[in-house]
């Protein structure tokens, strides 16, 4: 190029070769020689004047612009499971750009708040402005603790509240946040792991009163990493949806629907009516309509709301306040369905025969109208003799026709024989103001069987229909148990003095025969409980591996997707699969399925977590009062260092540690699960029912420590204690006996 370059050329080169930004580089790029090079510097300097461009050195860049070579943050993975950073000399007037991390095999793994050097590439067309690969990290993620914050001369210490953790943490004078005494703190390591003495940290973050009612969630919410608030432009969006009209969808507001859920529920996402069926192909049968909220309406594929429901994968449950999947815009109006207000749905109409058989099923998407919102006790109550006002009504045309369709259902239950486990679910009852006023086992009614059963089948359907349509969706899994878990559970059966058969193919039958055997003795809990921990984990899968527990070969969840994702993208699969609209599954969607399914499988097991430590927290807190007091329980777990209990008044797990358990040596069986007394002999196992005095409650962990007082009724034996000798006859005698117990299991399991 002969001629001077213009300032648009000489900065739109720059863009395009951010490694080339030198005078020499420009100069050679556009031909300019000799006195032509006075003019060039002229006119960098008017743009680096006008703040077009930014001299680094012997260099020019766009102050909008990141250099080749940039120090980075990693931050939390996205959604979508992919690593972004953020520039961390970022100089620019706009918004800082987002970064992909593009990691190499390689390359070591990168957690959030790793610092690092990368080399970047400038990207067109894409959410993120630049990728970056890895040269060399310069930090590392540090470690996050939540504790108590104990304030000393200089600084303080954090107390971690974490059952299992001991360690506490040194927080320098600088470092303190601000932080009170006693005050619950987020904090993070602040310096080098160390070898003697204690770990440095640094207050992020005060949190208040560790015992004050409502920060018994506040705890979980932190320690589990639950995001509990929504970005601005996901609640913008949300509030910016307008109730979905009749377009394109089956008119259902004249079926008298109702939704039956518990008196306190947040949300109202399902709803049903049935009727006998007039098709003389299927005399005595029944149709059941199945109604959920058609959420894929408003949360459509690459939304902000889209996103960051995936990332939560389903809303969070605690007795004082939800963390819900979607914003209460959409979660507690447009989506919720309402008596009297119409509602976008996608709905089930499936034909039952009088056996209770799903003979057939089609999917429509409608516009309902809920003709009442019911709770499971009210319906109960009508059903038993005693209607009320709002019920009685409905008795001839809705709730009549529901139980009948009901106790066909259950035919077909019986005799495909899911696994029907008996373990009461604890309800705590808080006071206005938080604390635990009461903790009850909750009634299992026929109201709560008859909408489980409904639900069942309406996600059966789901899946068959998608199956049959060749449609990619994610199935809900649950594989039978292993090997290994099943020789636990099957010892454990035989402990008890019960028997479950081996050397076949394993069905759920074969554990309802061992549960009903059970049922109403001593053990009844033990082997409920027992068949609960053989079980895998029921997760999310792009492929069909069918349903053990609910003996079922195809299962998918379609009924609640304002609570849980994996419904939502089941409702995508169905408008793609009817061709309802252009708010299916998107090609990201399928392309996603695998990563999709890893995701809300993890962020469903973080929220079972966060929601069991909450509960021991108010368990403890509700128990505290009453350190000293003595109650009976079961030995439901055994271990090397104590036995965990489980309290028969409050269903509370507390744990015996070994130095409470009589006055001699146990000798710990992994394999039976018990423990035996080196003097005594005596024999620990799981399932004996036990007289334990509370030693200790500590509501902002959630442990409980006790001391065993009975086994079976009787004082425990007392040993020689520590001043036995563990050669005496009666410990040889021990001994020899779990080593001939151990070699006859062996030789049993041979043949």
């Amino acid at each position: 190029m002969s001629r001077l370059p213009t300032k648009d050329e000489i900065l739109q080169w720059i863009s395009d070769n951010p490694t080339q930004t030198s005078k020499r580089d420009i100069g050679r790029a556009f031909g300019i020689k000799g006195a032509a090079r006075i003019d060039l510097k002229r006119l960098l300097r008017e743009l680096e004047a006008d703040g077009h461009l930014q001299k680094r050195k012997k260099t020019y860049r766009d102050p909008d612009k990141l250099p080749p070579v940039s120090v980075l943050q990693v931050q939390v993975p996205s959604s979508d499971g992919d690593l972004f950073a953020k520039p961390l000399e970022w100089q620019g007037e706009a918004d800082e750009p987002r970064v992909l991390m593009v990691l190499r095999n390689s390359d070591p793994a990168l957690g959030e708040g790793d610092r690092i050097l990368a080399r970047l590439t400038e990207v067109r067309g894409e959410d993120h402005a630049y990728e970056a690969r890895l040269i060399r990290r310069i930090g590392h993620n540090p470690t996050k603790i939540l504790g108590v914050f104990r304030k000393g001369a200089e600084g303080g210490r954090v107390l971690p509240i974490d059952k299992g953790s001991d360690k506490e943490w040194d927080v320098p004078a600088g470092a303190t946040h601000g932080a009170q005494d006693g005050e619950l703190v987020e904090a993070e390591q602040s310096g080098p792991k160390v070898r003697m003495g204690l770990p440095k940290a640094r207050i992020v973050t005060r949190l208040g009163d560790p015992s004050a009612p409502k920060a018994v969630s506040l705890i979980a919410i932190h320690q589990h990493g639950i995001p509990d608030d929504f970005p601005d432009e996901v609640i913008a969006e949300a509030d910016a949806k307008k109730p979905a009209g009749l377009k394109g969808r089956e008119d259902l507001r004249d079926v008298p629907f109702v939704t039956i859920d518990p008196s306190d529920a947040r949300d109202h996402d399902d709803a049903c009516f049935a009727h006998a069926d007039e098709d003389p192909k299927n005399p005595g049968g029944h149709v059941v309509w199945v109604a959920i909220a058609d959420v894929a309406a408003y949360v459509t594929p690459g939304s902000a709301l889209d996103r960051e429901a995936r990332k939560r994968g389903n809303s969070t449950y605690f007795p004082d306040r939800v963390v819900p999947m979607l914003p209460d815009r959409l979660s507690g109006d447009l989506c919720s369905l309402h008596e009297g207000v119409p509602r976008a749905c996608i709905a089930v109409r499936m034909q039952l025969t009088a056996g209770g058989e799903l003979k057939g099923h089609r999917f429509v998407r409608g516009l309902m109208r809920s003709a009442a919102s019911l709770n499971y006790e009210e319906v109960q109550e009508a059903v038993d003799g005693a209607p009320n006002d709002k019920v009685g009504p409905l008795m001839e045309e809705v709730i009549a026709p529901l139980y009948a369709a009901y106790h066909a259902a259950r035919q077909a239950r019986e005799k495909r024989q899911p696994l029907d486990l008996d373990l009461p679910e604890r309800r705590i009852i808080l006071t206005e103001d938080g604390e635990v006023q009461s903790v009850a086992f909750k009634d299992r009614l026929d109201a709560h069987r008859l909408i489980e059963e409904f639900m069942i089948l309406a996600n059966v359907a789901a899946a068959e229909t998608l199956k049959a349509k060749g449609q990619p969706l994610l199935f809900r899994v649950h594989e039978e148990p292993t090997a290994e878990k099943l020789e636990g559970l099957r010892e454990t059966a035989q402990t008890a003095g019960f028997n479950l058969a081996k050397g076949q193919v394993l069905h759920t039958r074969h554990l309802n025969r061992l549960l009903n055997a059970a049922a109403g003795s001593e053990f009844a809990e033990l082997i409920n409980l027992s068949t609960l921990r053989s079980m895998t984990q029921a997760y999310y899968n792009a492929e069909n591996f069918g349903h053990f527990g609910l003996s079922l070969k195809s299962y998918a969840h379609f009924t609640s997707p304002i609570r849980r994702y994996a419904d939502l993208i089941v409702h995508r699969a169905l408008v793609t699969a009817h061709g309802w609209g252009k708010d299916g599954l998107s090609p990201e969607d399928i392309a996603e399925l695998d990563a999709t399914a890893v995701q809300i499988s993890d962020t469903e097991r973080r929220s079972m977590m966060a929601e069991r430590d909450t509960t021991d927290r108010y368990l403890a807190a509700y128990l505290s009062d009453r350190v000293g007091s003595t109650f009976t329980g079961r030995i439901s777990g055994i271990a090397r260092f104590g036995v965990f209990v489980k309290l028969d008044e409050t269903g509370a797990d507390g744990l015996v540690p070994m130095r409470n358990i009589g006055s001699e040596y146990f000798h710990h069986d992994a394999e039976t699960q018990t423990l035996m007394g080196a003097d005594t002999g005596i024999e620990i196992s799981l399932g004996q029912s036990v007289l334990v005095k509370l030693s200790e409650a500590v509501p902002v962990t959630g442990g409980l420590m006790l001391d065993l007082l009975e086994l079976d009724g009787k004082d425990l034996p007392q040993g020689r204690g520590g001043g036995g000798r563990r050669g005496s006859p009666k410990r040889r005698k021990v001994k020899a006996k779990r080593k001939a117990d151990k070699v006859k299991r062996k030789v049993s399991r041979r043949r």
